[in-house]
């Protein structure tokens, strides 16, 4: 029986106390989708995405990122992904909702495990988790950017990508969106003549910054709609809620935000949904 009076032991109570919470235990088997926060792993019953289908205006994006993940989940060989290019046009909801047909397809074949932006120095940790689970699994990090300034965390991932001792194991793969290709910020002065670099220095600062895009096997980009497959994808979304509307509405709306996007579309149907009294 312990002394409670024993300084030791009411020491040790007392680090029992502030200690966090042992990390849940998670069932990497089964769930559909995880989200991956500095080492705490939560579970998702269900993937949230919109249908395949309704994703329009990317068609050949479609294609590319289905073949590649149903390979993947099968088993066969596959390529890590990078999603690049036009803000609001569907990189996310691509990934998400192809994560989700594959695995209508093949259940319990594939897993969606999606990485908080500040976890990223965490992914061995998850690497390792993950290696020994007889399960494949798409590890999704979203809107990746790194600051100019920050040399370890593109080399870090260069490495987890392809011949570092941190790579990632056999049963995982990584699905990269970004904005920009080449993923890191790049500065006017390389491309201005007279900044004073060197020209061998401007190309040499640039292969760097495209040679991080180049480790991805599977580079897809994606591009700003025009005026009809933005009307085609508000319909796609307008349409299962029953909801009708004017082009010139729609484009008014469009205008008024800068951009004709698929994120704009939906939230556009988000606005006449709401008019119209129904959920989405």
């Amino acid at each position: 029986m312990t002394d409670p009076t024993d300084p030791l032991e009411r020491i040790a109570q007392a680090l029992e106390r502030i200690a966090p919470p042992p990390p849940p235990s998670v069932d990497w088997r089964t769930k559909s989708a995880y989200i991956w926060n500095s080492g705490q792993p939560r579970e998702l019953e269900k993937i949230e995405a919109p249908e395949l289908g309704q994703l329009r205006a990317i068609d050949d994006q479609k294609e590319l990122v289905y073949a590649n993940m149903a390979r993947f989940a099968w088993g066969h060989a596959a390529h890590d992904m990078l999603l690049w290019g036009a803000r609001g046009m569907g990189k996310s909801a691509l990934l998400r909702a192809t994560a989700k047909k594959v695995q209508d397809e093949a259940p319990m074949a594939l897993g969606l495990v999606q990485v908080a932006p500040d976890a990223l120095q965490t992914l061995p940790l998850l690497f390792e988790t993950l290696s020994g689970v007889r399960r494949q699994f798409v590890i999704f990090i979203d809107d990746l950017g790194f600051a100019e300034e920050d040399t370890v965390g593109p080399r870090r991932l260069r490495s987890w990508l392809e011949g570092g001792v941190e790579a990632r194991p056999a049963n995982c793969r990584l699905a990269v969106t970004s904005n920009r290709r080449a993923i890191l910020a790049r500065h006017m002065k390389e491309q201005d003549p007279d900044s004073g670099e060197s020209a061998i220095n401007m190309r040499d600062a640039l292969d760097d910054k495209l040679a991080l895009a180049d480790r991805f096997g599977l580079s897809v980009g994606f591009h700003p709609c025009g005026k009809d497959d933005y009307l085609d994808i508000v319909k796609s979304y307008a349409a299962p809620l029953g909801l009708s509307f004017l082009d010139e509405e729609a484009l008014a709306w469009a205008m008024q935000r800068g951009q004709r996007s698929g994120r704009v579309a939906w939230q556009y149907v988000v606005e006449l949904a709401g008019q119209a009294g129904k959920a989405v």
